[in-house]
């Protein structure tokens, strides 16, 4: 797991003993690996002042959180190419996150420990606001020029009915400065080839003889030219639509098409030379900003922990890291441990929904020991294809990661375990059900299961029909990712295939 509790409890004899007996337990159990977590002796300063910080700390804690995940996910838009190499990009202070974690040793070049911890806190504020600042500055210009960019770029993708045609034409394809005539661009179906052939010259008057010839082709038909008079060029648009032959609105420029295509190669240039500085300033501000943050946490825990305990200060910092599937043994062990520390809480343990009186805790975390939790997962670029090889149905009460989303509820959406290899039918959701259970299913539907899904199931082969449109898959790994997509997909069904469908995958 990538998710850590940092804890505390007080340094005397006592509960130093009982940090032993938990490490004992834990250790036996395989529980959690656990390691010491220094924190220096830093000024306390007054009371007063501390329960203020321990206010501005909580906030100073988010903000640095909602930083980092920013900066990740930035360096993942930017390696659009190599999105595996996302999380080895990922590194503070040189060394990968949980070696720092847990090697963690606090910077007194960077935050002085002589001086007020509000000092400390304001100088970390500081920073996480700076790096926050300069990456909406930087991405928004490196956003522009790959936005525009792709703009141009979409239009080169597509059919000869939707794309630019500024790479395909050339200025002796067309007849130009003329007054009376005008080369036109027609797309023709490939099975209508023949049809243009015959009857082009007669669509209307004034056509020049022998004036087409084809400059381009693609999956679904190609691209002629044709000559006429400009007197009948509407005319021979109407009569050209009503035998399926579509005249494109191109009028040739030179200057234009020169322009558009320098503009692209200036695009792709700049976004080539900014590419190189802005991943060096995305790592270098990410290794700053999670080391603010785990700095952050250590202020959290040393100010927690002086209000809990008192003074003199005198305690212990540990960082667990819960083995998978171990975390509510975990979390009862420690409980049983330090319930000591706090009876009151303890108890309340057992009734989350018990208010403790003069504590407002109905919307976090408390225990009898100092706890923050810091989730490293949120950093982590392999946890999307965790979700989608998420394998036992939660509705069955026995998932196997409570913190990935539920199955959804409709039957098409079953995970592995519950799938047998017989190759299953997956049906989309219709504008209208059909008698037998099975729906008709529009193109667009399916298009979206494609975008979705497409890269994640053992998916074979999908077919058109009267009053159907389905995919035969192999496995199921396809579990809700967002309630976004869910609702998109409500109502989908699944069903095995029969040994009497004779229709093969």
């Amino acid at each position: 797991m990538s998710e850590f509790w940092l804890i505390s409890a007080p340094g005397d004899k006592v509960n130093l003993q009982a940090l032993e007996r938990m490490n004992t337990v834990t250790s036996k159990a395989n529980l959690s690996s656990n390691n010491k977590f220094l924190i220096p002796d830093l000024k306390v300063g007054t009371l007063d002042a501390l329960v203020g910080l321990s206010d501005e700390l909580g906030k100073l804690d988010s903000s640095a959180e909602s930083v980092i995940k920013k900066v990740a996910q930035y360096i993942g838009e930017v390696m659009e190419d190599s999105k595996d190499k996302v999380q080895e990009n990922l590194l503070a202070n040189g060394v990968d996150l949980i070696s720092y974690l847990t090697r963690f040793e606090w910077d007194m070049a960077k935050y002085p420990i002589k001086q007020p911890l509000k000092n400390i806190s304001e100088a970390l504020a500081k920073q996480i606001t700076q790096i926050e600042t300069d990456l909406k500055s930087r991405t928004a210009a490196y956003n522009n020029i790959k936005g525009n960019l792709q703009s141009l770029e979409r239009k080169t993708v597509g059919n000869l009915l939707t794309r630019t045609l500024a790479d395909i034409v050339n200025k002796e394809d067309f007849v130009l400065n003329s007054e009376y005539l005008i080369t036109l661009l027609v797309v023709v179906p490939k099975s209508n080839y023949a049809q243009w052939q015959k009857t082009y010259e007669s669509l209307s008057d004034m056509v020049v003889p022998r004036s087409t010839k084809m400059i381009a082709e693609d999956a679904e038909g190609g691209l002629f030219t044709v000559t006429l008079f400009r007197k009948v060029m509407d005319d021979f648009k109407a009569k050209a639509r009503e035998n399926r032959f579509m005249v494109r609105e191109f009028y040739f420029d030179e200057k234009e098409l020169k322009c558009e295509k320098e503009e692209m190669i200036k695009l792709a240039s700049d976004k080539k030379q900014q590419y190189g500085p802005l991943l060096r300033w995305l790592k270098v501000n990410f290794s700053e900003a999670f080391v603010a943050w785990i700095h952050v946490k250590a202020l959290r825990v040393f100010v927690e922990s002086v209000l809990r305990y008192g003074l003199p200060v005198n305690f212990q910092a540990m960082l667990l890291q819960p083995s998978k599937k171990s975390v509510k043994r975990l979390r009862d062990v420690l409980n049983a441990v330090f319930k000591h520390l706090d009876e009151v809480a303890a108890a309340s343990i057992l009734d989350m929904s018990m208010d403790i009186p003069g504590l407002q805790l109905s919307n976090q975390e408390y225990y009898p020991y100092v706890y923050f939790k810091i989730d490293l997962s949120l950093l982590d670029y392999t946890v999307g294809r965790k979700r989608q090889e998420h394998q036992i149905c939660q509705r069955e009460g026995n998932c196997s990661n409570p913190s990935l989303s539920p199955c959804h509820p409709a039957e098409a959406f079953l995970c592995k375990d519950h799938v047998s290899r017989t190759p299953w039918m997956l049906s989309i959701p219709p504008s209208s059900s059909k008698p037998d259970g099975i729906y008709a299913a529009s193109p667009n539907l399916l298009k979206d299961f494609w975008l979705t899904f497409g890269g994640h199931s053992n998916y074979l082969k999908a077919w058109n029909s009267t009053d159907r449109l389905d995919l035969h898959v192999h496995t199921l790994e396809i579990c809700r990712m967002s309630s976004q997509v869910s609702g998109k997909m409500e109502g989908w069904l699944a069903t095995p295939l029969t040994q009497h469908d004779t229709r093969t995958a």
